[in-house]
Order: structure tokens, then sequence, then C-alpha cells
């Protein structure tokens, strides 16, 4: 489609892991296994809170949503970039582009302010047991589930606007293997640094704040730690929050690495398996952490399993 002596671009193609051809079948072979068992993983996760009263409190609440959440966001990028994987031409509508990009932002900015009521969670049951019934009920944890994914999907809008907003007339080759903000502004004819810096400050106040609000949480909830006077005690309050702080670490480390360091240069290789861990590793992760490290979750899943023994054997 021309304008002038312009060529609009109407679709883009994706590079993926083009400059490895010879991995090709290796990587969709180890991502489909990957992906497989992050989908059982949380769906597993999502089920056995559901069926076990015992788990019917805002914690596991939380981690439900953020299981859900992690399926939403696997399957907006896997299965094209497994797709992709066999095929010799990956190509992406203009449309599809942009609600890919608008779902990935939205699900990892949903991401990181629903660890951040965990960690709000963690700290009004560590540090303030006796009211914590009452302050975190059903009504407020639904609010607080409502607001962060409401926040997540204003902002992840907000920045999907301003990218698709820019010109983009010559090449159409996306160096990476899902549209993602610094590919694709690499990729506009005219640099618009307003813009850029706009959707810089987006993805910093979701990741930054979010991030500052679980130190704060985990900063009370050391102090509330230490006074307590016996060392079993102290041992059982931290094991509360470890699941929650080994996903917290995970995801913020990606998150800061990808959208908060230097915008040198766009490198292909290092940012496609930078980009592995985020998109892959923190799904799959979230429901092995805290299957195996949470013993609720895995007295709760004993007993799903042995109801459903039992059933079988009827």
């Amino acid at each position: 489609m021309g304008r002038g002596n312009q060529t609009v671009v109407t679709e883009f193609i994706l590079a993926g892991f083009s400059n490895f051809p010879e991995l090709q079948i290796p990587l969709f072979l180890v991502f489909s296994l990957m992906y497989l068992v992050t989908l059982l993983g949380n769906v597993i996760i999502i089920t056995t809170i559901r069926l076990n009263r015992s788990l019917h409190i805002p914690m596991y609440f939380f981690l439900s949503i953020l299981s859900f959440s992690e399926i939403c966001y696997s399957l907006d990028i896997i299965p094209n970039m497994l797709a992709n994987l066999l095929r010799e031409t990956n190509t992406i509508s203009f449309i599809g582009c942009a609600t890919q990009m608008c779902l990935f932002l939205g699900l990892a900015g949903a991401n990181c302010m629903l660890l951040a009521v965990m960690g709000y969670d963690r700290y009004v049951c560590i540090c303030k047991p006796l009211r914590y019934p009452i302050l975190m009920n059903q009504r407020l944890c639904t609010k607080l589930v409502a607001c962060s994914v409401s926040l997540a999907f204003i902002f992840s809008i907000s920045e999907t606007m301003v990218i698709f907003s820019l010109p983009f007339c010559g090449p159409n080759r996306v160096k990476h293997f899902f549209c993602d903000l610094s590919p694709l502004l690499e990729l506009a004819c005219g640099r618009n640094y307003i813009g850029e810096m706009v959707v810089f400050i987006l993805c910093a106040l979701v990741v930054i704040c979010s991030f500052l609000f679980i130190l704060l949480s985990y900063i009370l909830i050391a102090n509330t730690v230490l006074k307590i006077p016996t060392t079993a005690g102290k041992r059982k309050a931290f094991s509360t929050c470890a699941s929650h702080l080994i996903v917290v670490v995970v995801h913020f480390g990606c998150a800061g690495i990808i959208y908060l360091g230097p915008k040198s240069s766009y490198m292909l290789d290092e940012a496609t398996f930078i980009s592995v861990s985020y998109t892959m590793v923190t799904p799959l992760l979230n429901p092995l952490v805290y299957s195996l490290r949470n013993k609720d979750v895995q007295i709760a899943l004993k007993k799903s399993l042995s109801k459903i023994s039992c059933t079988q054997k009827m």
C-alpha cells in the first residue's frame, strides 16, 4: 500500500529464532514440553484451590488468579511462536501485532500488580494476624484483583496506542519472536522521543512501583518477624513468604533487565534468549514453586489425587 514515495506497513515478519535454523526443531520440542507443563501446572493449581475448602483464603485466591493470568499470558505468545518455528515465513498482521502487544503488556502488568497485592496480603497476615480475616475479606480481595487488572490494561492500551500511532513505512522485520516494545520502536520511520518517554515512564511505573510496594511490605514483615522470640516462630513466619519471594525475584529480575535496562541497540540473539525467561520460564516457575515449596498446596493436591483414585476404583 503506497502513500507518496513511502510504503505503509500492513504486516510484520517475526525474525524469532531464524538465526538458529539448525535449532528450530529441537527448540520446538523443548518449548512445546515446557508449554504443556506450564498449562497443566497452572490448571492443577487453580483446580486444587477451587476444590479444597482449606485453601479458600486470600493467599490462595490471589494465587489462583495469578495462575489464570499466567495461562492467558502464555496463550498470547507461545502458540504462535511454536507455529513459527515450523514455518518458513513468519508473518503477523498489523492489527494482530498490536493486539498481541496490548495483551502481553496488560497481562505482564497485571502479574506485577498481583504479586504486589500478594505481598500486601503476606504483610497483613504476619503483621496484623488478629485483624487479618476482617481486613482481607472476600470483597476487598476481589476489588484488589479488579483494580490491578484494570489499571494494567489502561497502561497497556496507552502504550500500544503510542507505539502504533508511529509511522511504519520501511522495514517490517521484527527482531523478536513476538511483538514487543523495543524491536517495534526500531522499525518506526520517525523517532517520537516524547512517545518513547511516555512508554518508558508507564513501564517504569508498573514495574518499579509494584516492586517498591513489595519491598516495603517485606521490610515491615522482616521488622515484625525479627521481634518473634523463638527461632521456630521466625522460621515459620518466613516460610510462608518463601514461594512468593522466589517468584518475585525471577519475575521482576527479568522485567528489569528487558524494560529498564539501557536501550543502546536491540540485539536479536541476546534479546531472544533473555525473552524466553520471562515468556516461558516465569509462567512455568509459578506452579512449580508453589507446589514444591508450599505444604498446604501439597496436602490439598494429595487429597485431590486420592479422591480421584478412589472414584476411579469404584
